[in-house]
């Protein structure tokens, strides 16, 4: 993997500011995005699509199960998190009652 990956900042859909902090969080859907291009790990146009821009906010950041700013996160794009080493056997759920 190439080390400037392991350094992608946050793309999203929508914003919120921190009443304590005063910093602008992302909220919606989140792409990663490697700060002096154009477009998402994923290969979405950040202009094009309406994405606002958060180089102060880490891709880990904005992991729901670990992240500090994942407070307001509804998604977290699959190719992108795939573009940064996510493994496709780590799936979002676990299987509870399975069959015999």
């Amino acid at each position: 993997m190439p080390p400037r990956l392991k350094n992608a900042s946050v793309a999203a859909t929508g914003e919120w500011t921190d009443p304590d902090d005063h910093v602008r969080a992302p909220a919606g859907d989140v792409h990663a995005w490697l700060p002096g291009t154009n477009q998402t790990v994923c290969g979405l146009p950040l202009a094009r699509e309406g994405l606002r821009r958060f180089p102060h906010i880490t891709w880990a950041d904005v992991q729901p199960a670990t992240g500090g700013h994942a407070d307001r996160v509804t998604g977290v794009c699959r190719r992108c998190a795939a573009g940064l080493g996510a493994r496709r056997d780590e799936k979002p759920w676990s299987r509870r009652d399975p069959r015999p």
